[in-house]
């Protein structure tokens, strides 16, 4: 019984699968992957999280905490680069599991990733809201907050009701991008490339204009002296502001959700993921350095933090304001789309591999999309969205990123040793130094988060075993040698 816990999916079935039994269009190409990435990258960390870390852990250090959250995304996505030029096959780091350590080490990581992915859109669709009513409120329309705010807030003192009751704006955009991916990748793909060039081009404006608008003074000190408590300021809260950051770069895990819909996966994922890295980590810190620069970061624990940095630009760049705050809603949506792509993706290889319900396999006859599980992540992130705050829902889509990372940085050593022939179009250098180091950074990051979100992802592992053992385990494709 202990042993079949680690029942591994063999690379050749893995392969053979992909390439007999694709029900899955592929129309992504080498930039579409890309701009998947950089679609999905650049958002809430710039948009909204960049704000809130700064305010409540690390002050204008938030750069460094950029920087050195990029330094294990870096070290991870060369793992991630490896396997998806080896396994061109949906699923990312669950399918990189379950080939490397076995199908109970793939459940762990497939229902770390659904936890990533919900709550990771969620997330980001509250960043939205909070652009949404800074435009609207531009033009002089007033969107209550009763309407446009979470119901309940989460702090030192524990949960509180906000008088609000649901962010409605939130629940809107999830479910208009779930719609959009429902109709066809080709399409989603389309709107994602035009919605990236925007935000970038937003992006770089904000950075030009706000250079001229910096104050010296909101730099000291540069790493605010540290509370008493860790977390608070000080070199742990730069830990703990590079872990909660540690989210705005997800959107690379998405790119390898996309595999199975690459024209070209070998040569192309390897480039989707590291270039789409390197673009995102020079913009995520410019950014910091402008937006901690223009407004105090005692002032930035906010849903839209940049609407608040520009409106301090003053009169002579009123124009810019509405531009920028376009900008980042369009950008925000671009994310939640990757991020709900992502999710489905994960549920519907699972489902495929027999570990889900047959129903999260299907695909649409017409758009040929998997529009099931589509659907279900849509509405369930869309609740979590509209009830529950930001700060909350970051934390949790955070650790699982980073136990992904640990996990898939890991599966690389070990595929070298018991898959050392196998052909890989890109090879992670230093094997087995670079991953090591990779799996070593995430670890530190997840020690920096708060005691409670460990205590969430205890309850949330406790779900995904008790499915595990009680569904997966009697209709394990692998197990019955179907696969």
């Amino acid at each position: 019984m202990i042993k079949d816990l680690f029942v591994r999916k063999r690379l050749s079935d893995l392969l053979h699968e992909v390439e007999n039994n694709n029900s899955l269009k592929r129309h992504l190409t080498g930039t579409n992957l890309v701009l998947l990435g950089v679609g999905g990258v650049i958002g809430a960390g710039i948009f909204v999280l960049t704000g809130t870390a700064a305010a409540v852990h690390a002050g204008p250090a938030v750069a460094i905490s950029f920087a050195v959250s990029a330094i294990g995304c870096m070290l991870a996505g060369l793992s991630y680069a490896e396997f998806s030029s080896m396994i061109p096959v949906s699923g990312s780091a669950y399918t990189y599991g379950y080939a490397t350590m076995g199908e109970f080490i793939a459940w762990i990581i497939g229902w770390d990733l659904i936890l990533e992915y919900l709550f990771g859109a969620a997330t980001v669709a509250v960043g939205w809201s909070g652009y949404v009513v800074s435009f609207f409120n531009f033009f002089g329309i007033h969107i209550p907050d009763s309407i446009s705010q979470s119901p309940l807030s989460f702090g030192t003192d524990g949960w509180a009701f906000t008088g609000a009751y649901i962010n409605f704006p939130a629940i809107f955009i999830v479910l208009l991008m779930t719609a959009l991916l429902v109709v066809g990748i080709r399409e989603s793909a389309k709107f994602n490339n035009i919605i990236v060039l925007i935000k970038v081009a937003v992006i770089l404006l904000f950075i030009g204009f706000g250079i001229s608008h910096i104050d010296i003074a909101n730099w000291v000190p540069f790493i605010p002296e540290n509370t008493g408590k860790f977390g608070e300021f000080g070199m742990s809260g730069i830990l703990s502001a590079a872990a909660v950051v540690f989210f705005a770069y997800i959107g690379f895990d998405a790119v390898s959700t996309a595999s199975q819909e690459a024209i070209n996966p070998k040569r192309d994922m390897p480039i989707g993921i590291l270039v789409s890295l390197a673009i995102c980590t020079v913009l995520y810190i410019a950014v910091s350095l402008t937006l901690t620069g223009i407004v105090s970061y005692k002032e930035l624990n906010v849903a839209a933090p940049i609407a608040i940095a520009i409106d301090k630009f003053g009169p002579s760049l009123l124009w810019l304001s509405p531009i920028v705050k376009f900008g980042a809603i369009a950008g925000l949506s671009s994310v939640v789309l990757v991020l709900l792509m992502g999710q489905s993706r994960i549920f519907f290889i699972m489902a495929q591999d027999g570990l889900l319900w047959k129903s999260f396999a299907k695909v649409h006859p017409k758009y040929r999309t998997p529009h099931v599980t589509t659907i279900v992540t849509g509405l369930v992130s869309a609740f979590f969205a509209g009830f529950f705050p930001i700060g909350l829902l970051s934390e949790m889509v955070s650790i699982g990123t980073l136990l992904a990372f640990v996990i898939v940085s890991i599966g690389v050593i070990i595929l070298r040793k018991t898959e050392p022939d196998a052909p890989r179009a890109f090879k992670t250098p230093w094997v087995p130094l670079i991953p090591a180091l990779g799996a070593i950074i995430c670890l530190v990051q997840m020690a920096s988060l708060p005691l409670d979100t460990w205590i969430r992802l205890i309850g949330w592992m406790a779900i995904g075993f008790v499915i595990y053992f009680t569904y997966s385990v009697k209709h394990s494709k692998t197990r019955k040698g179907k696969l």
